[in-house]
């Protein structure tokens, strides 16, 4: 069998292993030929490849970031890029496409399998908004490397009597700005699922500091949203996946803080930071264990489906089921954690 892998959208820690896994178990399990799609969805459309085996993949399981190099190119939004990316499969001869991606990358291989292609998918994301899947590789990093952080800025917040606004990547959901929140003790976390109401912000900020306390870390995720008529924001730029580009909410959240509280605000964006460096040993096993549950799908022909963890378990769900919808944080989970240590 020939074997093509990917890697789309946006980069995360990960991504190398699970790259390592689909050759290693494609190669040592069943002789396989493997051949990388250079940038995503990109290199399928401009027949962008790249051979891969064991001796290219060996050292990467640590690295960050892809070597097959990613973009958030959609064939469906490209001039016969449907058309150009299934003659590219067939030039090739590749039985089996495994592709690595969030909900953007993982619709268009949902779409493609619709019409025939043989595809395989991988959930990767720091932002862990998948649907079907406990975990997506990235998104332990990315807690991990956030709560770090957040560490280092209680000491100096505490020394200045300083309130700390840390933006942190979540488009549509909350799951590293809570987990992260949580993790390393944030007095206020704000969620996209949750529209905020800065007021009621800045009288839980005021009400601590008049307590005594010396130091508040607000944790806020990037797609957050004010509630309707409490505080006008610019609109954002759309992507071709019709993602909005956000980024910056928590300076306009320091900024009004600051105003409403008479206490010094300093905001952090944590950006980038997230998706780059060294893959956690959650995130390196998680990856190894869904590249090489990919390969066993694609050669029992399990194709349209996606790999996704399950309790203890890799099993399969359908692309349909896993891109249906995003995955946001339960209501219980916000009432049952978030809200219980915010003090």
């Amino acid at each position: 069998m020939r074997v093509g892998v990917l890697t789309g959208g946006g980069d995360c820690p990960g991504l190398n292993a699970a790259i390592r896994a689909v050759v290693r178990k494609s190669t040592v399990s069943y002789g396989d030929e493997i051949l990388g799609f250079r940038n995503g969805w990109n290199g399928v459309v401009e027949d962008d490849t790249i051979p891969l085996d064991v001796a290219r993949c060996r050292g990467i399981l640590p690295r960050g970031g892809t070597i097959l190099g990613t973009s958030r190119i959609n064939p469906y939004k490209v001039e016969d890029g449907v058309a150009r990316s299934v003659a590219t499969l067939e030039r090739h001869g590749v039985d089996a496409l495994v592709a690595i991606g969030g909900e953007g990358t993982l619709s268009v291989a949902r779409q493609l399998a619709e019409e025939g292609v043989p595809v395989v998918g991988i959930p990767k994301t720091i932002d862990n908004d998948v649907n079907a899947t406990d975990s997506t590789i990235g998104f332990n990093t990315a807690v991990q490397v956030a709560v770090e952080a957040i560490d280092r800025l209680h000491t100096t917040a505490e020394s200045h009597d300083r309130v700390m606004v840390c933006e942190v990547m979540g488009r549509h959901v909350g799951w590293i700005a809570l987990y992260s929140g949580v993790a390393a003790g944030a007095a206020v976390i704000i969620v996209p699922e949750e529209p905020f109401d800065l007021s009621l912000v800045a009288e839980h900020i005021r009400h601590r500091h008049e307590k005594g306390r010396f130091a508040s870390i607000v944790v806020a995720a990037e797609g957050a949203k004010p509630r309707p008529g409490t505080l006008e924001l610019p609109p954002p730029e759309i992507d071709q996946f019709d993602h909005e580009r956000l980024g910056g909410i928590g300076s306009v959240i320091a900024r009004e803080l600051e105003a409403l509280t008479s206490l010094e605000c300093r905001y952090i964006s944590f950006g980038h930071v997230l998706r780059g460096g060294t893959p956690s040993a959650f995130d390196r096993v998680l990856a190894t264990r869904f590249g090489i549950a990919a390969v066993e799908a694609a050669h029992d022909g399990a194709f349209g489906q996606m790999v996704a963890l399950h309790g203890p378990s890799i099993e399969r769900v359908t692309l349909t089921e896993a891109t249906k919808t995003l995955k946001h944080l339960d209501e219980s989970l916000v009432e049952g954690i978030g809200r219980l240590f915010l003090e």
